[in-house]
């Protein structure tokens, strides 16, 4: 019976084996009133581009908790060696300890072979650690570098799968900056207008994403030479209350003159009090 089996060729189609399980699994703890835990989502912008003398990656600054904005002003790119970066979307802590790790590891391996590290090196580094924890280290990165085979990205997930692709996004907004690379993306452009399509993507996903929003930092990558601007542009400006005096006619004011409201009724209550002085002395702990 054991050789019939394993001799069967597979059938085609998808297998709905892991669904049935979640249902008897929810089912299960519903009889013993437990939820089943929800899947976290990652509240952010990243993406990358590679373009004709190297690799452009961009990142929103939003930093969320829950539904409460924690920092507005959160650095996602983050540095793995001389010639390679990386944005991280997800946990916050997860994606800083993890390339804070490969980073580490990473120099010790310039060190000991007296070169600049490979990307793939990097990827491969970050995709086997990720593995290993099976998605409990909740970090999807855009991971991009210059070596001695040119510009290269990668996308990597937390379940340790990697892609290598000319453009890449990931995170809440990645659908919107996607569509923008989708339309604009042609091979071999310029430095200018890959930051220019790289700052237009963050800003799509930014304009149509609840958690990003902020600036927008870029990273030019190129062979010996890092452009690390931060922000390279402030889409989201804030604006200014304007003052009574200041106030223009057609912005208004928050500021509004006496007997502008109508007071309906009006008591005095007077209260019958007594006045205590009271006096506070440092107490002797000698």
């Amino acid at each position: 019976m054991a050789t019939l089996s394993v001799c069967q060729a597979p059938c085609g189609g998808f297998s709905f084996d892991y669904c049935r399980r979640n249902v008897l699994l929810e089912a299960e703890l519903a009889k013993l009133e437990r939820s089943v835990p929800a899947a976290r989502k990652t509240g952010t912008t990243i993406c990358g581009v590679v373009y004709k003398d190297g690799v452009v990656l961009g990142a929103d600054t939003r930093a969320t908790e829950g539904m409460v904005v924690a920092d507005k002003n959160c650095s996602k790119i983050h540095y793995i060696s001389p010639n390679i970066y990386c944005c991280g979307a997800g946990t916050a802590a997860d994606t800083e300890m993890t390339t804070q790790i490969i980073s580490s590891n990473l120099e010790l391996h310039s060190l000991s072979t007296g070169r600049l590290p490979r990307v793939a090196t990097a990827n491969r580094m970050l995709k086997q650690m990720l593995f290993r924890y099976q998605g409990y280290i909740g970090a999807a990165l855009v991971l991009g570098g210059v070596d001695c085979l040119g510009p290269h990205l990668y996308s990597i997930y937390p379940h340790g799968s990697t892609d290598k692709l000319p453009y890449v996004t990931m995170g809440s907004g990645s659908l919107a900056a996607m569509a923008v690379f989708e339309d604009r993306y042609k091979p071999d452009m310029e430095e200018e207008e890959a930051k220019q399509l790289v700052r237009d993507a963050i800003a799509a996903g930014i304009f149509n994403d609840l958690g990003s929003g902020s600036n927008i930092d870029v990273c030019v990558i190129t062979k010996g030479k890092v452009d690390y601007l931060r922000p390279h542009d402030e889409p989201n400006k804030k604006g200014t209350r304007p003052t009574e005096l200041e106030a223009r006619p057609e912005a208004g004011s928050y500021r509004y003159k006496q007997g502008t409201t109508g007071i309906l009724t009006k008591a005095v209550t007077p209260l019958d009090l007594e006045v205590v002085e009271e006096t506070v002395q440092t107490m002797d702990t000698s």
